[in-house]
């Protein structure tokens, strides 16, 4: 049994994020994922702003942040694997959405399984790692039946 919650951290209520869950279960159906945790949290381009410059070095917003708390060695070990939490701009999914013209559920689940990915140890530095796992994105996304 997995679990995860979805925490809307934003003023918006947004009906996409509400219709997640069932696009987390499938992917996670679809990784053979069992016994994980972790959170989807959305929030504003201000709070994500914040969270890139204090983490990354970076003085912008961004669209998503993985946190993985398995990459702390003080974290204590369970039967579940506790993987950590995706931090997901609403304001810039929205923009990113209509930017390249699909629709915010795509984009919301796109962000959702980018980050999911990260916390797997997916990365996305060198490009055949990249090339890995904007495929295995895409992939899940198809087999979901959300597409451009």
């Amino acid at each position: 049994m997995n679990e995860f919650e979805i925490i809307n951290n934003t003023k918006e209520n947004i009906e996409e994020i509400n219709n997640l869950n069932e696009f987390i279960d499938f992917a996670l159906k679809y990784l053979k994922l069992k016994k994980v945790i972790f959170n989807i949290i959305f929030v504003d381009d201000t709070y994500i702003h914040n969270l890139n410059k204090e983490y990354r070095g970076i003085d912008r917003p961004t669209d998503v942040i993985s946190f993985a708390l398995e990459d702390d060695q003080s974290f204590i070990k369970t039967d579940f694997k506790v993987l950590g939490d995706i931090y997901i701009s609403l304001d810039t999914a929205k923009k990113q959405a209509e930017e390249y013209q699909h629709s915010l559920k795509r984009e919301i689940s796109f962000l959702a399984i980018h980050g999911l990915l990260h916390l797997l140890g997916y990365d996305h530095m060198k490009k055949e790692d990249e090339e890995k796992m904007f495929a295995l994105q895409e992939l899940i996304l198809n087999e979901a039946g959300i597409k451009r």
